[in-house]
C-alpha cells in the first residue's frame, strides 16, 4: 500500500543532534499518548513489532472482567456484560484502522487459525483451481498453514515465489488464491496492497493478506483495495498483550457463499438450538469457531480505547519520521540497512544485517535498548509511534554505535541463546 493520502513527509531529515530531536518531539501531535502506556524506567523499547507495550488502562479492564463480570455476574455476563457479542463488537472497533465497513471483521482465535479458515474458504470459492501462491520467505506460520490446508484438498498445492515480484509470471488459470504479507517481517518492505490485489483479481484468483506488521502502524484500506480476506494479530502495534486474540476480515460479498472448514458452534446460525447439523450464520459470524478467549479480548478492548484517540495518518507520518531518523543515524556505522529508504515501500521497522546480530541485540538489551533478532543475521527495530519519541531513537542509535565500536557484543555471555530469539 502506498503512503496514505494526507500523510506528511518524514519530519526528521534535518535532525542530527539530540536537541533537534527534542524539538521534533515538542511539536509531535502524538506525544501525549506516551502517558497511555506503562514503560519501564531506563528502557528504550524498540520491539513493538513483536509485542506492544502495556496500556495503562489494560490491568483495570481485565480486572473488571475477572472480579465483576466473572466474579459477580458469573454465567449471566454472557448476556449482561455483552460477552457473547464481544468478537463482533471488537471487530467493528478495529474496522476504522483497517479501512473496512462494519460487519466484515471479527476478533477471534490466532493468526494461524484464522489463515486456515480463510484459505479453506478461498479454495472452496474457486472450485477447479488448485494452486495457492505464497512467498518462500513469508513468516513461516503462513507457509505451514498453506501447506496444511492444501494437503486437505484433492489436487491442491502450494507454489512458493522467490518474491512478490514474480507474481505476474506465476499467476494463471489454476491459481485459486494468493497469500502475501503486507510487510515483510524480516526487511520491513511494504507491498502495494491495491496494485497487488488488482493483479490477483485480474487472474481470477482471490487475495489474502497477512497484516500482522501493518495493523496499527500503516493506514489500511481493505474495502477500497477490494481485498477478499485478511488476517492479523492483536499483540504487535495494537498492544493487545501477549497472545492477544487475532482478527479476520472477509469482504461482505463473500459472506453468503464462503464456507470455512472449522465449523464450530459460535459460527452456527442458531448456536443455542443445539442442533446436530451445521448451518453457518449468514454474516461475518460464520468465521467464528469456538468459545472466545474473553480475558484476552478484554485486554484488546482496553487498547482500542487508546486507538480511538488516534489519527492513523498522524501515526504513519510519525512512523516514517522515526524510521528515517534511525536510518540516517545508523548509516555511518557501516551496517547493511536492508529496509527500503523509499517511504512508500517501508513499514514501521528497520532491519540491519550483521553476521553476529544475535549477540549485538543481547548487548543492546543489557543496556536497556530492546530490539530483536531474526535468523540468520537480521537485527530488527520496531518503531511504535504511540509511545516512542525522536529522542528515544537518537539514544538507541547512540547505544548501537557504542556497542559496535567497543566490541562488547563479542563477550561470551551475549552468545547464549534462549528458547525465544
Amino acid at each position: 500500500m502506498t503512503q496514505a493520502p494526507g500523510t506528511q513527509a518524514p519530519r526528521s531529515r534535518a535532525a542530527r543532534t539530540r536537541e533537534e530531536c527534542a524539538a521534533l518531539d515538542a511539536a509531535d501531535p502524538l506525544a501525549a499518548l506516551r502517558e497511555e502506556f506503562t514503560l519501564p524506567a531506563g528502557v528504550l523499547y524498540l520491539d513493538g513489532n513483536s509485542l506492544g507495550a502495556l496500556p495503562r488502562r489494560t490491568p483495570a479492564r481485565v480486572a473488571r472482567m475477572i472480579e465483576e463480570e466473572w466474579g459477580n455476574g458469573l454465567i449471566r455476563s454472557w448476556n449482561d456484560a455483552g460477552w457473547y457479542e464481544l468478537p463482533r463488537r471488537l471487530g467493528d472497533r478495529l474496522s476504522p484502522l483497517l479501512g473496512a465497513a462494519p460487519g466484515q471483521v471479527v476478533v477471534c482465535d490466532s493468526t494461524s487459525v484464522n489463515l486456515f479458515k480463510v484459505l479453506g474458504a478461498a479454495l472452496r470459492l474457486r472450485p477447479g483451481r488448485s494452486a495457492v501462491l505464497a512467498e518462500r520467505a513469508a513468516f513461516p506460520t503462513d507457509l505451514y498453514i498453506t501447506e496444511g490446508v492444501t494437503s486437505l484438498f484433492d489436487g491442491a498445492r502450494a507454489e512458493l515465489l522467490g518474491s512478490a515480484a514474480e507474481l505476474d509470471d506465476r499467476l494463471g488459470p489454476d491459481t485459486a488464491a494468493v497469500v502475501l504479507s503486507h510487510v515483510d517481517y524480516r526487511t520491513g518492505e511494504l507491498l502495494d496492497m491495491a496494485a497487488v490485489t488488482a493483479r490477483v483479481h485480474a487472474a481470477g484468483a482471490l487475495m489474502i493478506w497477512d497484516v500482522c506488521h501493518t495493523a496499527g502502524a500503516v493506514p489500511l484500506a481493505f474495502d477500497a483495495c477490494d481485498v477478499d480476506f485478511a488476517v492479523g494479530c492483536g499483540y504487535k502495534y495494537l498492544n493487545g498483550g501477549p497472545g492477544a486474540p487475532a482478527f479476520l476480515y472477509a469482504a461482505e460479498r463473500h459472506h453468503a457463499d464462503a464456507r470455512q472448514p472449522l465449523s464450530g458452534w459460535f459460527g452456527h446460525a442458531r448456536p443455542f438450538a443445539f442442533e446436530p447439523g451445521y448451518e453457518p450464520v449468514a454474516d461475518i459470524g460464520r468465521f467464528l469457531t469456538g468459545t472466545p478467549p474473553l480475558l484476552g479480548m478484554a485486554a484488546l478492548d482496553a487498547s482500542l480505547d487508546v486507538w480511538e484517540k488516534v489519527d492513523p495518518a498522524e501515526v504513519r507520518a510519525k512512523s516514517l519520521s522515526l524510521t528515517s531518523l534511525f536510518m540516517d543515524l545508523v548509516e555511518p556505522l557501516g551496517l547493511d540497512v536492508v529496509t527500503p529508504r523509499e517511504t512508500d515501500l517501508r513499514g514501521s521497522q528497520v532491519a540491519l544485517r550483521h553476521e553476529d546480530g544475535y549477540a549485538v541485540v543481547q548487548a543492546l538489551i543489557e543496556r536497556g535498548v530492546i530490539g530483536d533478532f531474526r535468523a540468520p543475521d537480521l537485527v530488527r527495530f520496531g518503531f511504535t509511534p504511540l509511545y516512542l519519541s525522536h529522542t528515544d531513537v537518537f539514544d538507541a542509535a547512540r547505544h548501537l554505535a557504542e556497542v559496535l565500536e567497543s566490541g562488547e557484543w563479542r563477550e561470551e555471555r551475549f552468545t547464549r541463546r534462549g528458547a525465544v530469539t
